[in-house]
């Protein structure tokens, strides 16, 4: 089986003294990677940027369950066969044949792999990301805990069992300490370990799960951010010896240049808010426009992800290293300024899916945020399907309107509050990056984002990649919209009349 240490001191200093002055590339050369999460947003982009940048790695191995009666071997085909890396068989082809599946799942035991299997990983693995997660923040605690602390203390099972490990890179959240104002490159205690959550999970019945949940989310907004905080704390105790790195993105949002601008494959998160904002169902948010947002391209993560495991190894440390991969420390934008980015940009290029004419403001006082949301968001859905109903067509605007209500309710946390995350470690890697003679094959400044072009070509991913809004639509898009410009105001205008007759009226 191998070591707790698993990397040699030896290998190590070798390494150290190859990769000063050397490239990025060439600490991937030969090396074979194992990705978890590797259908996600982020494990795709990782996947595409690995093999497009380091086309000499010698394999990577992707964790890949059956699902939704798809066998590993078809969800692994759709992966590859996605447009996103197209431009990979382009500029490298036969590069993708370095990619094989790995039949496993993260919710049993011994991660469900096979005996062949993990003694592949286990001989030949020197690199590890560990993407896999739920993303999901209403998650129910034990599926939470399921997904994302037991199965990273399965993966630092099997991590120690490698005998050639030089990197262990685990995606974690800039939120996973949302108790705190101030957010530094530290692992930060818990109020509960990995270990007593797990068996609390496993003998507790649901109902004693709840209270527990309601209990320990006092501190947190939600059970995602919990559980992602314990797990760095595993990660910490369980992974001594192991040479860890822990990268916490903050909002990972779409892709400002590679593989695609605007690239997006979900809605969830900001993406379905800023989606239905562009359609006009968003009219209210319910945040302070003053605060700023903290969202990160998933290009810039992935390149975090790729030069901290490079960093980490030239640093000469042999402590865990932490990066929080946040923008608002550098080039910070407020909530209100995005927000008006992204309005005028879904007006200059509207999908021809728009309800209403697009119009969203952020408001502080809750009271006024709920009244705008019942007259502006569920009366004009109850009248559309009333309307509906009387053309016999089945109703479908109200349970729209409150899946977009829940789904806001759950974001405005992170409207509400902001952090001021520490970047000692995130800066010195920028430092050592730009030295590096393929510096340009990887963004890590967030100084370079315009945040007014990454809103545009934002809105331009959703409409493309979400919406599946061809091009040529953008005429009828814009005609439309122009024809719900003027309905915006003549309703305006009957209103401000009904109120002037009401008062005069009254009076």
């Amino acid at each position: 089986m191998g070591t707790t240490s698993a990397y040699t001191d030896s290998e190590r200093i070798n390494d150290e003294a190859n990769l000063n002055g050397t490239s990025i590339e060439a600490f991937f050369a030969d090396s074979v990677i194992f990705v978890t999460g590797a259908t996600g947003f982020l494990g795709k982009a990782l996947i595409e940027k690995l093999l497009r940048s380091c086309p000499r790695v010698s394999t990577i191995y992707l964790l890949i369950r059956p699902k939704k009666g798809q066998t590993v071997k078809e969800r692994f085909k759709t992966l590859i066969n996605n447009s996103i890396f197209d431009r990979v068989r382009c500029e490298h082809p036969g590069v993708i044949n370095k990619v094989y599946p790995i039949r496993g799942d993260a919710s049993e035991p011994d991660l469900g792999l096979s005996v062949d299997d993990r003694m592949t990983l286990t001989q030949n693995v020197n690199i590890v990301f560990h993407c896999a997660a739920t993303v999901r923040f209403n998650e129910p605690l034990k599926v939470a805990v399921m997904l994302n602390i037991r199965a990273t203390d399965r993966l630092l099972d099997l991590c120690k069992s490698m005998s050639h490990l030089k990197s262990f890179v685990h995606v974690s959240t800039a939120y996973s300490n949302a108790d705190k104002r101030e957010v530094k490159e530290l692992v930060y205690e818990t109020e509960i370990t990995a270990q007593v959550i797990m068996d609390m999970c496993e003998i507790l019945d649901d109902e004693t799960l709840t209270v527990l949940e309601k209990k320990l989310l006092e501190k947190h907004p939600n059970t995602y951010t919990l559980t992602k905080g314990i797990a760095e704390e595993l990660v910490s105790k369980k992974g001594i010896g192991l040479p860890i790195i822990i990268v916490r993105p903050s909002i990972i949002c779409a892709a400002y240049q590679e593989p695609l601008p605007g690239w997006v494959d979900n809605l969830y998160g900001i993406t379905g808010i800023i989606t239905e904002i562009g359609r006009g169902t968003i009219r209210s948010i319910y945040g302070d426009r003053k605060l700023k947002i903290d969202v990160v391209p998933v290009d810039y993560v992935v390149d975090t992800l790729i030069c901290a495991a490079w960093h980490s190894t030239i640093r000469r440390d042999s402590s865990i290293q932490v990066y929080n991969c946040a923008s608002s420390t550098i080039n910070p934008i407020s909530w209100g300024e995005f927000a008006k980015h992204i309005r005028k940009h879904v007006i200059e290029s509207p999908s021809k899916y728009v309800m209403w004419y697009p119009n969203v403001a952020i408001r502080t006082n809750r009271l006024v945020h709920k009244v705008i949301v019942v007259i502006l968001h569920f009366l004009p859905a109850f009248l559309v399907d009333l309307l509906l109903m009387c053309q016999g067509s089945k109703p479908i605007m109200l349970n729209m309107s409150k899946r977009i209500d829940r789904a806001a309710k759950v974001g405005a946390f992170f409207a509400l509050h902001e952090w001021d995350f520490a970047l000692d470690n995130m800066m010195d890697l920028i430092k050592h990056v730009k030295t590096m003679n393929d510096c340009s094959r990887f963004r890590v400044d967030f100084k370079d984002i315009d945040w007014d072009a990454y809103t545009r070509q934002y809105t331009l991913g959703i409409r493309k990649y979400i919406l599946k809004d061809h091009p040529d639509s953008l005429t009828k898009a814009r005609s439309r919209l122009s024809k719900l410009y003027w309905l915006r105001k003549i309703i305006q205008a009957l209103s401000i009349l009904f109120l002037y007759k009401l008062l005069k009226y009254v009076g």
